[in-house]
């Protein structure tokens, strides 16, 4: 079996190949910072939140393992092995984009967030394939590392946009009850903009390497028994799978719960909580959910100023050491917000997330890519996932009930849970073998 020697990519070449992240992202940050509010502003309850995002969980378990898989047995002899993914999955998230914050009813923008999320993850998962395809292990950690840049950097502007529709614009930022504003509306139609453009920028200036001809004609020649055949070899590539990976699926397991909890309650707990908004039709309920949008962008500021140093810091303490680290700051974070009367305060809070998050979205990556087999990259960065939508799944259906019936619809004490949750999972990655 022929093999490619990787060469040493320089700076500009990785910037490259991580661009699309940064679309990528601007999908993902509009809805963690917006789709609790706008579930509320057409009518929903606290305790209906959680089931209302089982979108992204489900989608994330069932999508990416099947486009690791198809990807992994994919060339298109322009676009390549996984590009014809990002693309794909760009054009259909853009269009979910324009549509979504048009939603009249609930069962609209909740069905919408199930198109969107599984464009957005027919986009992604490929992109976490492509570090291990093109980069030597050497630079792996870098490789991953810029991808969390990027998404800092992305998450930074969407998260800000309704507030920069609101104060830079003169966008009217409030309307009739059970309607979106304006500023949310046209944040998206920004976001739609975005993701195609950036996701298009990484097709033209990056290239593939072709897989090796003897191993890859084996693996079409294994996608032709069918549908069974690719379940069969997901299943079986599940129970292969390395040690160090199923240590890491621990440590992803209980690091999620943390920032879903606050991607479902942290926007609307600051408007009730900190700006003390009576309820979703008061103005002040709107200024707190801007001023928790520019938080949000802010801790996204500090993951894109971060990632540049956890390459050296890694270096320095290990993988593990520094991934744990990082998940401690955003446990003291996430369980401070509940001492803050000062809304400016709530910028140290979200430092500690920031620092958290650029870790979250590089170490686990680059310490798994190494323990990977290379023919089946796609499909195992594909059920590493699942590890991270099992645990939001759980979230979705059950934590209705538990905020209902043992927080008080506290939306404020939820997303300190989250920071207990995330606290057990840096002390599992000081657990970690290998590293």
């Amino acid at each position: 079996m022929s093999t490619i020697e990787k060469p040493k990519l320089s700076f500009w070449q990785i910037w490259n190949m991580s661009f699309g992240f940064l679309g990528i992202q601007f999908g993902w940050a509009l809805q963690m910072a917006n789709m609790g509010p706008i579930y509320e502003y057409l009518g929903a309850e606290a305790g209906d939140i959680p089931f209302l995002f089982l979108a992204a969980p489900l989608t994330g378990f069932i999508v990416q393992p099947i486009i690791g898989y198809l990807s992994d047995r994919t060339w298109h002899p322009v676009l390549g092995r996984r590009r014809p993914y990002f693309l794909i999955g760009a054009i259909l998230s853009s269009i979910a984009l324009i549509f979504m914050p048009n939603s009249t009813a609930l069962w609209m923008a909740a069905g919408l967030l199930w198109i969107l999320d599984t464009s957005i993850n027919i986009s992604m998962e490929p992109f976490r394939a492509f570090v291990t395809d093109k980069l030597n292990d050497k630079q792996r950690t870098r490789g991953f590392a810029m991808q969390s840049l990027f998404i800092g950097l992305g998450s930074v502007v969407a998260s800000a946009l309704p507030w920069m529709m609101t104060h830079w614009f003169g966008i009217v930022n409030t309307g009739n009850a059970g309607e979106i504003p304006l500023s949310v509306k046209y944040s998206f139609y920004v976001g739609a903009v975005a993701f195609l453009g950036a996701v298009l920028y990484t097709i033209f200036t990056t290239k593939e390497y072709p897989p090796a001809e003897l191993d890859f004609k084996e693996k079409v020649k294994e996608s032709n028994k069918g549908f069974g055949g690719g379940v069969n070899e997901i299943l079986s590539a599940i129970t292969a799978m390395p040690t160090k990976m199923r240590q890491l699926a621990w440590v992803q397991f209980f690091t999620w719960p943390g920032l879903f909890l606050m991607w479902f309650y942290y926007s609307s707990a600051v408007a009730r909580n900190v700006f003390n908004a009576p309820d979703e039709s008061s103005e002040l309920y709107t200024k707190g959910v801007e001023f928790a949008g520019l938080t949000l962008s802010y801790y996204n500021l500090i993951t894109f100023i971060f990632a540049l140093f956890i390459p050296v810091i890694a270096n320095k303490i290990g993988r593990k050491y520094t991934h744990a680290l990082c998940l401690t700051a955003g446990a003291i974070g996430l369980i401070s917000v509940r001492f803050i009367d000062t809304p400016e305060f709530l910028y140290l809070s979200m430092t500690g997330v920031g620092i958290a998050w650029a870790s979250i979205l590089s170490m686990p990556y680059s310490m798994l890519s190494n323990c990977l087999p290379e023919n089946k990259v796609g499909i195992y960065m594909g059920i590493f996932n699942f590890f991270i939508v099992l645990p939001e799944i759980i979230a979705s259906i059950f934590f209705g009930w538990i905020m209902s019936h043992w927080l008080g619809n506290d939306r404020m004490l939820a997303v300190q849970l989250g920071g207990v949750f995330m606290l057990f999972a840096a002390f599992l990655s000081t657990r970690i073998k290998g590293e």
